[in-house]
């Protein structure tokens, strides 16, 4: 059994934590939210009132949190796993974090003694409840092998990626190939729908043929098409847009400083930057098929 203290107990987190348990390992959760703390001890975790709390004894910290900015506090602020960790302690970052982030998190941890490998996910909220989450590794050799065996009750495929930062780096260039994955299935989906194609039916070809996508597969934005999607249910967040803007815009910024054009990613951003100006950050990153739409409107959504 391994003592591991897990810091952010919000969708993706709360359900990644619980896996752990179920693993026999000992988990401590922290999150700013109290009703999150309370609702990760219905799962076998052991909130705590702080940082410093969960991490004191801590065999692993495993970070997931919102933004790099998150991420940069919980680790060095006053009550911040640097200040009260043991050395050597393995701390394993999940967030999609900027370039920059990551590759500051691996310096300073190294420099106070602790080990860090940067461990982004892919698989959405559906992938933390079942488990078959993507985990992508970057960090020392030793470092990551003693992750993959950490993160192996969440996972479906455990992928060490190379040196530190290519985690993170990886994972926001697969979030940016997934926006605009999101932008071609939502495009295609209205056009089919004005030409008169029965949603089902299009589906069904583009599922075993070339349009094919894991978007696709698991978020087709019509609803009654995918079960699970966002469409059947008034586009409620899966993957928020806010979220998704988020990744993408890190890996455009990525792009801009490596001198790389991206005029699909740069559009899926803008697309997406529109649902949060009008208020509606909060729902799924699918929504972007408003943008396809003559009038604004969308089968499945009231427009709320």
């Amino acid at each position: 059994m391994t003592s591991i203290a897990w810091i952010g107990l919000g969708n993706m987190g709360s359900r990644m934590s619980a896996h752990l348990v179920s693993a026999g390992h000992d988990v401590r959760g922290y999150d700013v939210v109290d009703a999150l703390r309370d609702g990760a001890a219905s799962h076998g975790i052991t909130p705590v009132a702080s940082v410093g709390e969960a991490v004191d004894g801590a065999d692993v910290v495993i970070l997931s949190l919102p933004k790099g900015e998150h991420v940069r506090a919980v680790l060095a602020g006053e009550d911040g796993v640097f200040a009260h960790a043991a050395a050597n302690t393995l701390i394993l970052d999940t967030s999609t974090v900027d370039l920059e982030t990551s590759a500051w998190c691996h310096s300073e941890a190294s420099a106070r003694g602790f080990r860090f490998v940067d461990s982004p996910v892919s698989g959405g909220i559906q992938g933390a409840e079942a488990a078959t989450l993507a985990f992508m590794l970057g960090g020392a050799e030793a470092d990551v092998a003693a992750a993959k065996e950490i993160v192996a009750p969440m996972a479906g495929n455990v992928l060490a990626v190379g040196e530190p930062t290519h985690g993170i780096a990886a994972k926001l260039v697969n979030n940016m190939m997934l926006g605009v994955s999101i932008l071609a299935m939502s495009e295609g989906a209205q056009l089919a729908k004005e030409l008169g194609l029965d949603a089902q039916s299009f589906f069904d070809v583009a599922r075993v043929s070339s349009g094919d996508s894991w978007a696709l597969r698991t978020w087709y934005p019509v609803p009654g098409v995918v079960p699970g999607a966002a469409a059947n249910h008034n586009f409620d967040a899966s993957f928020s847009a806010m979220l998704c803007h988020k990744d993408v815009t890190l890996a455009v910024d990525g792009a801009e400083a490596a001198g790389v054009h991206v005029p699909a990613a740069t559009l899926i951003r803008d697309q997406l930057q529109r649902l949060l100006d009008d208020g509606f950050g909060g729902k799924d990153c699918t929504l972007v098929i408003r943008e396809t739409s003559r009038d604004g409107s969308v089968d499945g959504w009231d427009g709320r």
